[in-house]
């Protein structure tokens, strides 16, 4: 497909846009006209008819026109958000979440010295698990109605209602049936780390987890929901400003939710233990059944509660491996739980827009099971990151964010950790810099690459892409700031707190 400009200065997207009409090598087998796009698609195929009679109905998101755009139609698309705008839109979440990820540190900094922390040893090996779980089950609610917002899918109030509603009872299904499997898995972790006495503990951990879980998620959800709302009603693309704000407070709310609750029921172990019993039979018995039937009645969400649990049961086992690396850095690096959560959650803010607004633009302009022109699956990092496909536009804008906003952000812990005096030296800052920089690189290309190819193989990434590259943001970032913290030991500027 030839797009052409009238203005290539105008955006940003004009040059990547303009890289395939350009290129004289053969057309890639990915990257598809709109004639190959009709031909290939058997869903098209068998549809059309209908379609040409009930336009609403082709892929029950998008009308016929929207998939035979004209030129000037996909360039309009395509070219809506001016670069500015896009950057304004991201950049002040982006601030608020980093404001969001240092509470988060400062939070775990203090918590580690809790009576209930120093005992129970799984619940480090806990946190990155339920931060992660939190944040790929409301990302992925984000970027769910997010998308069905640009497609303007939310004009009933009728419909609204049984979108929401469907997506906040699956939300807390997905939070109590994971819950109980990363509390599982943080004792066993423990146990093998640390010894058996770790198993006495398996129902405080419970219990502490499903109520963080769900609680958190609950508040979080009625948050989103708003701004998603708000963003659209204000001609704001909800893609760029939900999942960060999601993030902003999820993280703080989550670890203040999770110490109060682990503190109270550990202060009351050995005189009210039933307590706990009866928490996880409730939630297990009553609230877990009662969500499952509202879900499998609501179309909006039917169909993920059965396949949708890959992504987060594989999500969390990830996010338990972070969890590990914390729990053996935090011994021998007390000031490494204050700046891990700010590197790993600004990480997994930035990769959560691009591959929403990734998702959003696939939806916009091409059907499930086939890439659309302006962008390709495989790629090298240059072109998914920098110049070459449409996504480029994104990526670059959030890598050039990212360094002054993670200086800021590290020396405001830096300050706030020590009070008011400014300890993070030269070695330290270059080495957190170097991290993120690297993190953040491996997250947006894999984002790349995992998006297109769920949408090549039909699925959603909507509901499969986030969980996977937060949890991986988690894991990647822990550990390669882990080995910076060993190399600045090995060369005497490790970070020491005033």
């Amino acid at each position: 497909m030839n797009i052409n400009h009238k203005n290539s200065s105008d955006s940003s997207e004009s040059s990547d846009c303009q890289y395939y009409s350009q290129s004289p090598d053969a057309p890639d087998p990915n990257q598809l006209t709109t004639k190959t796009v009709i031909s290939l698609s058997p869903e098209f195929n068998l549809k059309l008819e209908q379609t040409e009679k009930s336009p609403n109905s082709f892929d029950k998101q998008k009308s016929i026109e929207s998939v035979l755009s004209t030129n000037s139609e996909l360039e309009a698309i395509l070219k809506k958000e001016k670069w500015y705008s896009v950057t304004i839109q991201m950049f002040i979440p982006f601030m608020i979440a980093g404001i969001g990820t240092i509470g988060a540190g400062i939070v775990l900094g203090n918590v580690q010295s809790y009576t209930v922390f120093k005992r129970v040893k799984a619940l480090l090996v806990l946190v990155p698990a339920l931060l992660g779980l939190k944040g790929n089950l409301d990302m992925c609610l984000a970027s769910r109605l997010s998308t069905q917002a640009n497609l303007g899918n939310m004009k009933s109030k009728r419909e609204v209602f049984k979108m929401i509603l469907g997506n906040i009872g699956l939300v807390q299904v997905q939070a109590i049936v994971a819950s109980c499997i990363v509390s599982l898995f943080a004792i066993i972790a423990s146990v093998i780390s640390h010894g058996s006495s770790e198993w006495s503990f398996a129902f405080l951990l419970a219990a502490s987890s499903i109520l963080t879980a769900t609680l958190s998620c609950f508040t979080l959800d009625f948050i989103l929901i708003s701004v998603i709302f708000l963003s659209h009603k204000i001609k704001l693309n909800p893609d760029n400003l939900a999942t960060p704000l999601a993030a902003s407070i999820g993280d703080v709310v989550s670890l203040l939710v999770l110490s109060s609750w682990a503190k109270l029921l550990y202060s009351i172990r050995d005189t009210h233990q039933w307590v706990m019993y009866v928490i996880l039979g409730i939630y297990i018995l009553v609230v877990l059944p009662i969500w499952i039937l509202v879900v499998r009645k609501n179309k909006y969400t039917k169909a993920i509660l059965y396949r949708g649990w890959t992504p987060v049961l594989s999500a969390l086992f990830i996010s338990g491996a972070s969890g590990l690396v914390l729990d053996k850095a935090a011994n021998r690096f007390p000031s490494f739980s204050t700046f891990s959560p700010i590197i790993n959650g600004i990480g997994g803010n930035l990769v959560s827009v691009h591959a929403s607004r990734t998702s959003t633009m696939l939806h916009k302009t091409s059907i499930k099971g086939v890439i659309p022109p302006h962008t390709k699956q495989w790629v090298a990092p240059w072109t998914a990151l920098i110049s070459g496909v449409f996504p480029a536009k994104t990526a670059r804008l959030l890598l050039a964010m990212s360094v002054p906003g993670q200086i800021v952000f590290l020396l405001s812990a830096d300050l706030i950790y020590n009070g008011g005096t400014l300890v993070a030296r030269w070695p330290f800052i270059l080495s957190y810099l170097t991290v993120s920089i690297i993190q953040l690189i491996i997250l947006l290309y894999s984002a790349h690459l995992m998006v297109h190819t769920m949408w090549k193989f039909k699925m959603d990434p909507d509901n499969s892409a986030i969980p996977y590259l937060t949890a991986l943001g988690d894991l990647t970032g822990s550990t390669l700031f882990l080995l910076s913290f060993i190399f600045l030991k090995a060369i005497n500027q490790e970070y020491q707190q005033s």
